[in-house]
Order: C-alpha cells, then sequence, then structure tokens
C-alpha cells in the first residue's frame, strides 16, 4: 500500500483528482449564483410585464373616465384569493382608479410617484392576509394617459430561484459524481499514456548489467522533464563501463603476465630434486596457476558476447571433459566417472563456454571431497549435467552464496578463489538456463546444470 502512495501515476491521479473536486466546487458556487442572478431578473421581468399588461387594459368609458377592462383571464388570475398577485393602478395625480384587492388601494395612498424605473417595496401583510408582497411600482403610458401601476407577488421574491436551485442540485447530485468519475478515468488513461516513455525506459534500463554496459537509454523525442534525467544516467553508464573495461584489461593483463613466470617456475620445480619442502611449492603454484586460468576465463567471460544459439552435443563435451580432467582428478587421489546418456543430446549454446562450466563445477566437487572418493558426472536426455560428490555439502543459507565471485564457506579450509561456480553461473546466466545446488543423499552435494534443448 505504502507503495502504492508512492507511486508517481497515483500521486498525479490523487493531484487530478482534487482539482477537479475543487474546480467542481468553483463551477457550482458560480453557477448557483447566477442562477440566484438570472432567477431574480425573471422575476422582476415578469413583474414589469405584468404592470405593462395592466396599464394596456385601461382604457376610457363613453364619458371619457379611465377605467380598467381586464381580459377574463386576467380577471380569474387576480382574483385567486390569498397569495394571488396584487395590483393598484393610480392616475399621474395618486388617485387610485382599479386595485386588488380593495384594501391595497388604501395601503398606497400617500406612497411616492414612481419614475420609468422600477422602485420595488416590500409590503408586510395587507388585509386578512399574513402574506408578505414583493413588488415594484414603475410609471406607464397607456390609452388613458400617464399611470403609476404597482403589482406584486405573495410570498418569498426568490421563490423562482430556490425552485431552480431545487432542481438544478436534485440533476447535480448525480451528474457531478458520474462527470468526475468519467473525467478522472480520462486523466488516469492519459497520464498512464504520459509516463509510458518512463516504463519503457525502466524495462530498457533493467536489462543494462555487467555484460551489457554498451547499451544506452534513447534521448530522443523524450518529454522535456525526463530527457536530463536520460542524459545523466547515460553519462553514469559511460563512466561505469569506462571502470569495467579497466578492470577487465587489468585482470586479462595480469593474468597473462602471471602465466609465464608460473610456468617457469613449475617447469624449474619438476626439474628439481625431491625435497622436503618440495611438494609444498608444487602445490602452492599449481594453485596460482589455477587462480591465473580462472581470472582469464573471467576476464574473456566478461569482454566478449557469447552466441549461445548454436547446437552443441552435451553428452560429447561433458565426456570430453571428463577425460581430460582424469589425470588431474586422479593426481588429487579422487576419482571421476562419466554416466552418459544413450546417444547425444543436443542444446544451443556456445561449446566452449559450457566446457568451462562443467569443468569448473568438476573442479569445485574435486576440492571439497575426501581423498578417495568418486565425483560422477551425469548427463540427461532433457539437457541437464549433474555433478554429485560426497563432501561435506552446502548449507541451505549458503547456496545462494557460493555463486558470489571471491566467497568461500568459512572453516573448511579449502584452497580456491571462490571464482569458479561464480563462473558458471554466469555462463549459465548467458545461456538461459540455471544451476542448482541440491543434497545427495548419501552425504554431500549435487550441482545441476540445466540447458535448453536445441530447437525447443
Amino acid at each position: 500500500m505504502r507503495r502504492r502512495f508512492q507511486s508517481l501515476q497515483f500521486q498525479l491521479a490523487l493531484r487530478l483528482a482534487l482539482l477537479y473536486v475543487a474546480t467542481t466546487a468553483i463551477v457550482l458556487g458560480v453557477l448557483a449564483y447566477r442562477a440566484y442572478e438570472t432567477a431574480g431578473s425573471l422575476h422582476d421581468r415578469e413583474l414589469s410585464l405584468r404592470a405593462e399588461d395592466l396599464a394596456g387594459s385601461v382604457v376610457r368609458d363613453s364619458a371619457g373616465n379611465p377605467q380598467l377592462d381586464l381580459p377574463p383571464s386576467l380577471v380569474r388570475a387576480y382574483a385567486l384569493g390569498a397569495g394571488a398577485d396584487i395590483y393598484a393602478i393610480r392616475l399621474a395625480g395618486g388617485r387610485v382608479i382599479a386595485a386588488s384587492p380593495p384594501s391595497f388601494a388604501d395601503r398606497i395612498n400617500g406612497w411616492p410617484a414612481p419614475g420609468e424605473d422600477p422602485s420595488y417595496f416590500r409590503l408586510p401583510g395587507l388585509g386578512e392576509s399574513s402574506d408578505t408582497y414583493y413588488g415594484l411600482s414603475i410609471a406607464l403610458d397607456s390609452a388613458a394617459g400617464p399611470l403609476w401601476v404597482s403589482v406584486a407577488h405573495a410570498g418569498e421574491a426568490k421563490t423562482l430561484v430556490l425552485s431552480l436551485l431545487w432542481e438544478f442540485g436534485n440533476d447535480l447530485t448525480w451528474i457531478i459524481p458520474g462527470f468526475t468519475v468519467i473525467t478522472l478515468a480520462i486523466g488516469v488513461f492519459a497520464i498512464r499514456g504520459g509516463l509510458k516513455p518512463v516504463r519503457e525506459l525502466s524495462a530498457m534500463a533493467a536489462t543494462i548489467g555487467p555484460h551489457t554496459t554498451s547499451l544506452r537509454l534513447p534521448e530522443k523525442n523524450l518529454p522535456s522533464e525526463i530527457a536530463p534525467l536520460v542524459h545523466a544516467i547515460n553519462h553514469a553508464f559511460d563512466r561505469l563501463e569506462k571502470g569495467f573495461a579497466v578492470q577487465r584489461e587489468f585482470t586479462a593483463n595480469a593474468a597473462h603476465e602471471l602465466r609465464t613466470p608460473l610456468a617457469i617456475v613449475t617447469g624449474a620445480l619438476d626439474s628439481m630434486d625431491d625435497r622436503g619442502d618440495l611438494a609444498n611449492l608444487k602445490r602452492d603454484v599449481a594453485r596460482m596457476n589455477r587462480l591465473v586460468e580462472q581470472l582469464l576465463r573471467v576476464a574473456r567471460l566478461d569482454a566478449i558476447s557469447l552466441d549461445v544459439s548454436d547446437p552443441v552435443d552435451l553428452e560429447g563435451v561433458a565426456r570430453e571433459v571428463v577425460s581430460t580432467m582424469a589425470p588431474w582428478v586422479i593426481a588429487q587421489g579422487r576419482a571421476v566417472a562419466l554416466a552418459g546418456s544413450d546417444g547425444p543430446v543436443w542444446v544451443s549454446g556456445n561449446e566452449h563456454a559450457i566446457t568451462d562450466a562443467i569443468r569448473n563445477v568438476i573442479e569445485n566437487a574435486v576440492l571439497y571431497s575426501p581423498g578417495g572418493e568418486e565425483i560422477e558426472v551425469g548427463v540427461g536426455p532433457d539437457g541437464s549435467v549433474a555433478v554429485t560428490d560426497r563432501g561435506p555439502g552446502i548449507p541451505v543459507s549458503d547456496r545462494e552464496h557460493v555463486f558470489e565471485r571471491f566467497w568461500r564457506g568459512a572453516g573448511l579450509g579449502i584452497e580456491g578463489a571462490g571464482l569458479g561456480l561464480s563462473i558458471t553461473k554466469d555462463i549459465m546466466a548467458r545461456h538461459a538456463g540455471s544451476v542448482l545446488v541440491e543434497d545427495n543423499p548419501p552425504g554431500g552435494t549435487i550441482v545441476v546444470l540445466s540447458f535448453n534443448l536445441h530447437g525447443s
């Protein structure tokens, strides 16, 4: 859960959601204000239109006196009793010529003359009604001359506003959540698409390792925020590649320089008379020779790109390794035997690298086996090679460490540099294979190398 909170995509989506919520709240506030203001304007416009209708209905009778002649529809509208609209029409001098209800005529006497622009009023209670009326007075021309018309409506002047806002709120209760979910989904999709270059760069960076130091992350068509980081990472890879190259060159040069003097020393020791300390010197020189050979293998493996697509007869390679190493194994006081398959076992790989892998495992088994024991090399039809020894075994806690360079088990007194199994694991990784360490039931260890069958 904590990793999800630290996700850039999650943080961007969260900020986008907060932005949507804040923007929605602001928009709703503005819309509500505008709706309230517009509804109030509509209410005022409605009253103004009623005043104009009333003024248009004032005519002169046969005697020339002004009188109100309302259409039947308006007569019914103004005769609804309590809560209906009220009106009063006065001549320019202030005399009331028509009013509904009549009590409004008594209340309006003495009011100042209105102008051409409406003047608004509030009238609390009228006659037997306890309603509060809100209305306007305006001066209008008519067929009977100038008139002062006052119209009002019972109840809150913003009744229409409240009705509109209530309807508006009901609509928003289901529109806004759906709109927010849709926009968030679109936003997350857009963010995920925008972060696609970052995921692609991460996947490419994950493939860069000690054997692929020449790879670089692409710097073209990148977002401007990511380009500086990618540029800095590529420069760091440049420095690392130079460091690896210097290290490999030093290892290879040192090993090559040591081979000749060690060969001279070995030849000199072989020609010397056997004395008490000569056997110890030969053993030390042999160990140095083995270390130099392993360093050369490490340097060669690090420096080249292996072609692992060739068909290789695994049984034939194992047989060749066992026959080549048999004299050395016998000289160490052990024996080695091959349990081959019934025929060739074809795997995809590099023959020289597979040879090194099998030889390293056999050398390691010889070093850890007691004197007089036999190391068995078995080739399976599934593309596996199992090297079995009867040594002290490897604790489960150490089985991952044995493949680390220069790691050796403590307290065993074994002479070695700790490079053999690390080289083997590297070779198996290049072949997309695996190397496993298992217990040998009678005692000891079984190291299994698994290759991919050719053509599978």
